[in-house]
């Protein structure tokens, strides 16, 4: 074991110093800015379109008769406005105009509130957080304009809380989408360079040459991990010049919304996570790569994976809101979509120890697969000589 760990890291540094020193790296490094460019452009069409969507629930805390008032004041408005347009209402039934603990109806509510108008439809008080308290001022303003038949304009006054369930919860849901997109983006971008670099060195006959001298088992891990070094520097180099753009801006950090563990421990998890994403993937692409020989044979056994990857990925997305449900646990159990979806539950969940045990699932699974490529390798290139390479694709995979 030993001496395969200190053969492995041989042929990891080989690679990791051929790679960052390569001319070619520089210009891997600007790769990703123009999709980086669109996909900036594209985020804030989505941010728009998630708010022209978006409905949250306000809790109506007026007298019976003029709380019926407003849900027909609404009713009016939508003909014109569109349903999107306004907040729903859901009327509290048990909650005084003036009741001093109104707030505390934020998280006891039924359904998850946004805010709570109270006081009378002349003074009208909406209490929430200040993001959504300064979204919907205006729309309950008109709202019990409307119910008063608009006699005389409304001031809404306004009282904030720092923060409720329901923002905390649509903040976390908005964290753990955004660390699943960065994860499967990355990973989709960057593992593709592993079975490249093998096939390469198979039409080049250096793999021979070193499994002359090395155990394959070596050579594999060696090549995996080289490559997830080069991964990481390329992310941090991205991630320095991005965030120095948004210093550069004026971008407020401290307005995106934290994570249940905190933004520390979610970055660590995220680049524990698309490592391990990285090792899964690349892993099965050395399999690929013991199996194929052309850049053809490369494009049609990695084509599937590719479209399996997004699979994955749309399993785990579609879990984000179903948390403890049978679909959800099924993707954090399944290996190639436990990284995403395990970013998720560190983006709403607040408990540490399921991620230990995530990635040592995710470890054991990545050399489960590496020695099972091993095989593959040896059954098909080692041991078959020049007629091996004669076979077609069917006849190799069969061994």
């Amino acid at each position: 074991m030993i001496e395969t760990i200190r053969a492995a890291f041989v042929i990891a540094r080989r690679d990791f110093s051929a790679i960052i020193f390569s001319k070619s790296f520089f210009f891997f490094l600007l790769g990703p800015l123009f999709p980086i460019i669109i996909g900036i452009a594209a985020g804030g069409l989505g941010q728009q379109v998630r708010q022209d969507i978006d409905q949250p629930v306000i809790g109506v805390a007026l007298e019976a008769s003029q709380a019926e008032k407003l849900v027909e004041a609404r009713a009016v408005l939508v003909k014109n406005l569109g349903n999107s347009a306004l907040p729903q209402l859901l009327i509290l039934p048990d909650t005084e105009p003036y009741d001093p603990d109104i707030k505390a109806k934020l998280d006891t509510a039924e359904k998850p509130l946004t805010a709570i108008i109270s006081g009378t439809l002349e003074a009208p008080l909406l209490t929430g957080s200040p993001v959504d308290v300064n979204r919907w001022n205006g729309k309950i303003a008109l709202l019990s304009e409307t119910a008063l038949s608009g006699s005389n304009p409304v001031t809404v006054k306004t009282d904030f809380v720092t923060a409720t369930n329901s923002s905390n919860k649509r903040g976390q849901l908005f964290t753990a989408q955004a660390g699943q997109a960065v994860l499967v983006l990355l990973t989709m971008i960057l593992a593709g360079m592993v079975l490249s670099n093998l096939v390469e060195e198979k039409t080049n006959k250096i793999i021979e040459i070193l499994a002359a001298a090395i155990p394959m088992d070596a050579i594999f891990l060696g090549k995996l991990f080289a490559m997830l070094g080069m991964a990481l520097v390329g992310i941090t180099v991205w991630s320095s010049l991005g965030l120095l753009g948004g210093l550069i801006i004026g971008l407020n950090i401290g307005n995106l919304p934290a994570p249940a563990v905190g933004w520390p421990l979610f970055l660590i998890l995220m680049v524990a996570y698309f490592s391990m994403a990285y090792l899964l993937l690349g892993s099965l692409f050395l399999g690929i790569g013991a199996m194929a020989t052309t850049v053809r044979e490369v494009q049609t056994l990695s084509m599937p994976v590719t479209m399996g990857q997004l699979l994955v990925f749309f399993l785990a997305f579609s879990a984000i809101t179903k948390l403890d449900e049978p679909i959800e646990w099924f993707a954090v159990v399944f290996p190639f979509s436990s990284p995403f979806a395990m970013i998720a539950r560190a983006a709403q969940m607040d408990n540490i120890w399921q991620h230990g045990v995530a990635l040592i699932w995710q470890a054991m699974f990545t050399l489960i697969i590496i020695r099972f490529s091993v095989m593959l390798f040896r059954r098909n290139v080692m041991k078959s000589g020049n007629s091996a390479r004669k076979k077609n694709l069917f006849a190799r995979m069969r061994g």
